[in-house]
């Protein structure tokens, strides 16, 4: 009997341990989450970053990510793609994306807007106005755009479900810089009748606290459990 107590006592004590071992661990990350969420949310308050700047590599990359920049260059439209089931203000259509030739020679990845799906003509795409020349864009460093599931391979024409960067760069023979710039409002972006209401970056910080609670509950509920059974009911029945 003493073995089958000391046993339960151990089991209790290791579920307990993990339990809130795991709650701790979730709010940790927690922690690093609202830090990054900080540092991006201070970036984006920095200076506009020159364009001569730009990222050639995927750290500095990671490090530019948010800060705003204004870029010059020619609009590369025979390679527009239209990224396909994007949502913008709850509704469904493409994320239009051109690649911008820089002056030196490489390209960077802009995602202009949002446009709405043709309901009559799934495979029709909207009209989206590529100026000739030199054009200005202002916007912000972003990571190239999101994947979503996608069944199948990945498809080469205007419509496509998502974008890898290196395949892309491959495709086209351009050498593309490894990030994106998401576009932003301006008298020289109103025209193309894009929606740009771009979403904050998401660092989910609530889903780690809502999983450190359930791990905490498991812990104390463990507990209780151990008292009520081990020690409160049996002394409950020796007074019976």
């Amino acid at each position: 009997m003493r073995a089958r107590r000391l046993l339960v006592l151990l089991a209790a004590l290791a579920g307990v341990a993990l339990a809130a071992r795991l709650g701790l661990w979730q709010l940790s990350r927690a922690a690093e989450k609202e830090a990054q969420q900080a540092a991006l949310e201070s970036r984006g308050q920095e200076p506009p970053l020159a364009s001569a700047s730009l990222a050639h590599s995927p750290d500095e990359a990671a490090a530019q990510q948010h800060r705003r920049i204004t870029l010059q260059g020619r609009w590369i439209g025979a390679r527009t793609v239209f990224l396909d089931n994007r949502a913008m203000d709850g509704r469904a259509g493409f994320i239009v994306v051109t690649p911008l030739a820089l002056p030196d020679g490489d390209a960077v990845l802009v995602q202009r807007g949002w446009a709405p799906r043709d309901a009559a003509e799934r495979t029709r795409v909207p009209p989206v106005a590529s100026p000739e020349g030199v054009v200005t864009v202002e916007g912000r460093v972003a990571a190239p755009p999101s994947r979503l599931y996608e069944l199948g391979a990945e498809g080469q024409g205007a419509i496509r479900q998502n974008l890898d960067l290196d395949a892309f760069a491959r495709e086209t023979g351009l050498r593309l810089r490894p990030l994106s710039v998401q576009q932003a409002d301006g008298a020289a972006a109103d025209a193309d009748g894009l929606l740009r209401h771009w979403p904050a970056p998401a660092f989910d910080v609530h889903k780690h606290y809502g999983y450190a609670f359930q791990w905490f509950a498991l812990a104390a509920l463990i507990t209780g459990l151990y008292v009520w059974f081990q020690l409160v009911r049996p002394r409950l029945k020796r007074r019976a």
